[in-house]
């Protein structure tokens, strides 16, 4: 059975506004990452117009199809856009992704939400408000329950989490052999937050 996209209808909290990824946005998401203050952050980084272009065409509209073979569920990609009345000195502050489904990894891992704002906009609270405006859609798809994690010594993406209600659920051990762990990762703390 094919998996059916939700339109999410607009997603906007005061001055912040999740938008599907777009060719119109890729200037924009590329001037938030030559920031100067963004010239050490990992996501920004990798971000180049190619980067960009290739993420478009496997996830039109944001929207990626999963893929059974690699046991990837199907996902929303957002872009945070920033209105003209806001303070940080980029007009995308960073982005985030819901994964529709349950799998062992997801719930280990990677899960459900994943997020990351560029330093020039840090301190906003963007990713727990971006969290926020997408627990509708999780709701709409039926799922009960979502789960993310994060390092153990990020503690931005921890407070994230408390303030969003999660519980903790514990600190795990990235196995040897697991994508993250190639990347470098050896625990992941785990939260919970009931839909």
């Amino acid at each position: 059975m094919s998996f059916a996209f939700i339109d999410s209808g607009p997603l906007i909290d005061r001055e912040l506004e999740l938008v599907e990824p777009d060719e119109r946005w890729v200037d924009d998401v590329l001037s938030s990452c030559a920031h100067p203050m963004c010239r050490s952050d990992p996501s920004a980084s990798v971000t180049t117009r190619q980067f960009l272009k290739d993420f478009l065409r496997k996830s039109p509209r944001g929207r990626y199809a999963g893929d059974v073979r690699e046991n990837r569920v199907p996902a929303y990609h957002f872009w945070m856009r920033l209105g003209p009345e806001a303070t940080p000195p980029i007009s995308i502050a960073g982005h985030l992704g819901l994964r529709i489904g349950l799998t062992p990894d997801l719930e280990l891992y990677f899960g459900h939400v994943g997020y990351s704002v560029y330093p020039p906009a840090r301190g906003n609270h963007y990713a727990e408000r971006s969290c926020r405006l997408l627990l509708p859609l999780a709701r709409a798809h039926g799922m009960s329950e979502l789960w993310i994690t994060c390092n153990p010594d990020n503690i931005a993406s921890r407070r994230t989490c408390e303030r969003l209600g999660a519980e903790m659920m514990g600190v795990i051990d990235v196995p040897p052999g697991h994508v993250l762990y190639a990347r470098g990762e050896r625990q992941k703390c785990r939260y919970r937050i009931a839909l």
